[in-house]
């Protein structure tokens, strides 16, 4: 049987250096999601919730502490395999679509799954998620010829595409007015309910939160709830 917990942090702590100045942007976060969670994590700006969104993605490194992915340590891997990590294991989406302008949706996506080394977008389980966001008969379509919340859906497309352990979202709605919001945490939840999708969202938004199954709370660097 395998391990419940896919996102092990433990002790963490990050500091920046800003002029003479150290910055605490971590301090001592311990947090456990389980697979098949959707979990968000809130918190005002400077909280931590952006440095925690890149340390556990394996963007940036902790000073201290560790974070261990579907029971790996990633201070123990090296660069090639924190980046064959994030490849395979994790989805980012983020608050701009961060599209390539001159492709299709489709093309979007595909070149997602190229870079990690799969052939096509043929499996059953990314064809039920493209029916899911709703996109697949515009995967023509360049994003120019989309609305906000089509490139927002694409963009999930393109992060899931690998059938990831993990898709982090780092304020996914941000872009968006209330209605397309809507759709797409609702979709995000969809995703999570019937795929089981882990999912790890973080927020500034506490309506945006409230789609999660659990929310964890930050300030000045620590977990607070």
């Amino acid at each position: 049987m395998s391990e419940p917990v896919i996102i092990r942090v433990s002790g963490l702590r990050k500091v920046y250096r800003a002029g003479q100045v150290d910055v605490q942007a971590l301090r001592g976060v311990d947090l456990s999601i389980n697979r098949g969670e959707f979990v968000s994590i809130v918190g005002p700006s400077g909280s931590g919730k952006s440095t925690l969104f890149h340390v556990v993605g394996g963007l940036t490194p902790p000073t201290s502490g560790s974070v261990e992915i579907d029971g790996v340590d990633l201070a123990k891997m090296g660069e090639t395999g924190r980046t064959n990590m994030r490849k395979t294991k994790i989805g980012f989406v983020f608050q701009k679509y961060n599209l390539l302008p001159t492709l299709s949706a489709g093309d979007n996506i595909a070149i997602a799954r190229h870079i990690a080394g799969k052939a096509d977008n043929s499996d059953a389980w990314f064809l039920e998620a493209l029916k899911l966001l709703g996109i697949e008969r515009r995967l023509d379509h360049k994003p120019r010829a989309m609305s906000g919340g089509e490139q927002q859906r694409v963009a999930i497309a393109r992060a899931i595409v690998t059938h990831p352990a993990i898709l982090l979202a780092d304020e996914p709605t941000g872009n968006l007015d209330t209605q397309n919001s809507q759709a797409v945490l609702a979709l995000l939840r969809e995703l999570n309910h019937k795929l089981g999708q882990t999912i790890l969202m973080i927020t500034h938004n506490p309506e945006a939160a409230a789609f999660a199954d659990r929310i964890v709370s930050m300030r000045d660097g620590r977990i607070v709830n």
